[in-house]
């Protein structure tokens, strides 16, 4: 089995004892990412809409990272705060996914990391 962690300074780095992502047999698991700018390491101010579109740019750092790409994600996780921001996140997560839909699960949960609107994670083959 080959199995190897997956670190960039162009994503958020983890806050805990997890990686960012792990690469494994040819398959790349993220870790989830919230809306937290890689530069200042703060939660971004913005509505759900910008929150996910800061999610997506830390999901494809990490992927590309791995040698991989949003283009190569076959299954995601969506974690909303509050599933009335459903639409608008969905808006948003559309325009990166246009023509491979990965499957999907989308879970409102109480609360998130820093009080984030939105967390999603992912998993995808690897080069």
């Amino acid at each position: 089995m080959s199995l190897a962690r997956v670190h960039t300074d162009n994503a958020p780095k983890a806050v805990g004892p997890y990686s960012q992502a792990i690469k494994v047999n040819g398959f790349v698991y993220t870790s989830g990412q919230v809306a937290i700018d890689p530069t200042t390491g703060k939660l971004i101010e913005g509505d759900i809409k910008e929150q996910t579109k800061q999610v997506f740019s830390n999901l494809s750092e990490v992927l590309k990272a791995a040698g991989s790409s949003l283009e190569k994600v076959i299954k995601t996780t969506v974690f909303l705060k509050d599933m009335n921001n459903f639409a608008a996140m969905n808006e948003v997560y559309a325009s990166y996914f246009t023509t491979q839909l990965p499957a999907r699960s989308t879970i409102e949960i109480a609360r998130l990391p820093l009080d984030a609107a939105v967390e999603i994670e992912c998993v995808a083959l690897t080069d």
